[in-house]
């Protein structure tokens, strides 16, 4: 019976440590989203996105990679600064990890005579693991309110 229990707890612990080998820390993942992002780092940005992410915002799907870059990452950053989060739910698992909650931005204007607006909604930033154990930017989700004046 002694031999028994001490394979039970064996067994247990070396599932326990296999189970937290595969864990990600997708806090960090998404802070290094967020600062790339507030640094303007386009290049950094296109490297976390998987070859197959997707980016919604309403009625607008962008699909793939390259599009996800060009019509969302390229045509938006230099538009929105101080991006943050506020975390609601979050949950990991050897192969998919996730965030999702609210966001504010700073808008900046679009011509000189224009005031500066904030940004509010919710998102949902989904990673994926891949064959290579890098985990990548797949899925990525905005649903905003409309931009308001920022008070200065």
């Amino acid at each position: 019976m002694k031999s028994l229990t001490g394979i039970l707890l064996a067994t247990a612990l070396l599932v326990s440590c296999s189970d937290k080998k595969d864990d990600v820390n997708v806090q960090d993942l998404n802070q290094q989203f967020i600062s790339a992002w507030n640094n303007k780092d386009a290049d950094k940005l296109t490297a976390l996105l998987a070859d197959d992410a997707q980016f919604l915002q309403g009625e607008t799907h962008f699909k793939g990679k390259s599009e996800v870059t060009d019509k969302w990452v390229k045509a938006t950053l230099g538009t929105i600064t101080d991006l943050k989060t506020n975390v609601v739910s979050s949950d990991v698992d050897s192969h998919l990890a996730y965030e999702a909650g609210t966001f504010s931005v700073d808008v900046m204007p679009s011509a000189p005579d224009q005031p500066h607006g904030i940004g509010e909604g919710n998102f949902i930033l989904l990673w994926k693991k891949g064959a290579d154990g890098a985990w990548k930017l797949s899925y990525a989700q905005l649903e905003d309110l409309p931009v308001q004046v920022k008070n200065q």
